[in-house]
C-alpha cells in the first residue's frame, strides 16, 4: 500500500480507479459485444495516446508518425495468425499451399525468409517489443545525436510514415498491399471470432492498458520522468548539468513506440486484420488529436480522449456521414482555442477543488478544510504551450 501511495497522488488513484470502473464495469455492463468490441479497438488506441503524453506532453517531442509503431505491433501479430490459418490443409486449393493467400495471388511460391520465424508465437511477442523498439531507437539516435528536435522532428516521423505506408502497399506480395492481412481466425487454435473470444479480448486489453497507465505512472514519478519534464522546459540547462538530453529523448521516444506496437498487436486481435491504413499520415495525427483532446499532460485525459474522439467519430459517422469530418475538426478548434489543456485541464479546473473538498470533509469528520489549488492529474500545475 506504501508502493502505491508513493506511486500515486489521491487524484491520481481516483482518475486509476474511475478508468478500471468504467473499462471493466460500466462499459460490460451497458454493451452489447457488438459495442463493447467497437470499444475495445478504441482503447488499443489508447496505448497510442499515453506513449504521446510521455513523448509529447512530458518530453516536447511532438511525434507525427506514431502509426508507424502501431503497425509493426500489428503486422508482427497479423504475421502470425495468418501462419496459423495457412496450413496446408486450410490452403489445399492454392497453387502452393502452406503459404498465405495473397503470396499465391501474386506468384510466390515458398514462404519468404522473414515470414519463417512468425512461425513462433514467443518469437512474435519479441518481435512486438523489439522491433519498433530497435526502429524508434534509430530514429531518434539518428535525430536527437544531432540536436534535430522541434518542427523538424515531427515532419521527419511524418515523412517516415508516409514511406512506410508506400512500402506497404507496393510490396503487395510479402505484405498483403492495400487490402493488408486479413482472414485471421485463431491464435494457437483457439477461435478469436467467436462473442466470447471477443469478451476476453477485451479484458486482455483493458488490463494491459492499466498496466501500461502504471508503469508509465512510474515512469514519470521516477527521476527519468522529472528530468523529462525538465529537458522540456529547460533543455540547455539539463546539458550543463551534465545530464545526456539525447540519450533521454531516445528513451521515452522508443519507451512511446513500444507502447503504440501493444496497442496495435491488441487491434489486431480484437478486429481480426492489420492494413497500412493504421500506418499513414492521417492516422498518426489523429493519434495526436486523441492525445490533445484528453489533455496531453495526463496519461489518464489520453484514455478519456481517445474514448470520447472514437465515439464522437462514430456517431457522427453514422448519422452524418457527411458531415463527421467537420465535427471532428471542430472538436480539435475547440481543444485548441477553449481548453488547450482537453479534459484533464477541465477537470482540473472545475472538478477536482470539490473533489478534495469532499474527500477532505470525509477525512476530518465532516470538518470542512481549505484546499489548495490542485495540480493536474500528473502532478503538474503548468503546460508549456505547443511547439
Amino acid at each position: 500500500m506504501t508502493h502505491v501511495k508513493s506511486l500515486l497522488s489521491r487524484q491520481e488513484l481516483i482518475g486509476l480507479l474511475f478508468v478500471a470502473a468504467l473499462i471493466f464495469v460500466l462499459m460490460p455492463l451497458s454493451m452489447d459485444i457488438f459495442r463493447l468490441n467497437l470499444f475495445g479497438k478504441y482503447l488499443t488506441y489508447a496505448f497510442v495516446a499515453i506513449g504521446l503524453v510521455l513523448c509529447w506532453g512530458k518530453g516536447g517531442i511532438l511525434s507525427l508518425g506514431q502509426g508507424v509503431f502501431f503497425g509493426l505491433g500489428g503486422y508482427c501479430m497479423a504475421m502470425y495468425l495468418k501462419l496459423e490459418a495457412s496450413t496446408p490443409e486450410a490452403t489445399a486449393i492454392q497453387s502452393t499451399p502452406g503459404i498465405p493467400d495473397f503470396m499465391d495471388w501474386n506468384q510466390i511460391t515458398s514462404l519468404p525468409w522473414f515470414w519463417e520465424p512468425f512461425n513462433s508465437l514467443t518469437f512474435t511477442l519479441l518481435a512486438i517489443i523489439v522491433l519498433p523498439a530497435l526502429f524508434a531507437f534509430v530514429i531518434g539516435a539518428a535525430m536527437f545525436k544531432r540536436r534535430v528536435g522541434g518542427v523538424y522532428f515531427a515532419i521527419i516521423t511524418q515523412a517516415i510514415a508516409a514511406i512506410l505506408t508506400i512500402l506497404i502497399i507496393g510490396q503487395q506480395g510479402y505484405t498483403g498491399g492495400v487490402n493488408g492481412i486479413t482472414d485471421l481466425r485463431t491464435l494457437k487454435g483457439w477461435d478469436i471470432r467467436t462473442d466470447e473470444a471477443k469478451y476476453v479480448l477485451y479484458y486482455v486489453n483493458g488490463g494491459l492498458l492499466i498496466a501500461v497507465l502504471l508503469l508509465s505512472q512510474f515512469v514519470l514519478k521516477s527521476k527519468l520522468g522529472r528530468l523529462l519534464v525538465a529537458v522540456r522546459d529547460k533543455e540547455d540547462r539539463v546539458r550543463f548539468s551534465g545530464y545526456d538530453v539525447s540519450n533521454i529523448k531516445i528513451f521515452v521516444f522508443c519507451f512511446a513506440a513500444v507502447l503504440s506496437a501493444i496497442g496495435g498487436a491488441m487491434f489486431t486481435l480484437q478486429v481480426g486484420f492489420m492494413s497500412p491504413s493504421f500506418v499513414g499520415i492521417v492516422p498518426s495525427i489523429e493519434m495526436v488529436i486523441f492525445c490533445a483532446v484528453g489533455g496531453r499532460l495526463s496519461i489518464f485525459g489520453a484514455v478519456y480522449g481517445t474514448l470520447l474522439v472514437n465515439w464522437a467519430k462514430t456517431t457522427f459517422s453514422e448519422t452524418f456521414p457527411e458531415l463527421w469530418l467537420f465535427g471532428l475538426g471542430g472538436l480539435f478548434i475547440a481543444v485548441v482555442l477553449v481548453f488547450p489543456n482537453g479534459l484533464s485541464g477541465l477537470y482540473r479546473t472545475y472538478l477536482a477543488p470539490h473533489v478534495d473538498r469532499l474527500i477532505s470533509r470525509g477525512n476530518s469528520g465532516n470538518r470542512l478544510e481549505p484546499v489548495s489549488p490542485p495540480p493536474d492529474l500528473d502532478g503538474e500545475a503548468t503546460a508549456k504551450p505547443a511547439e
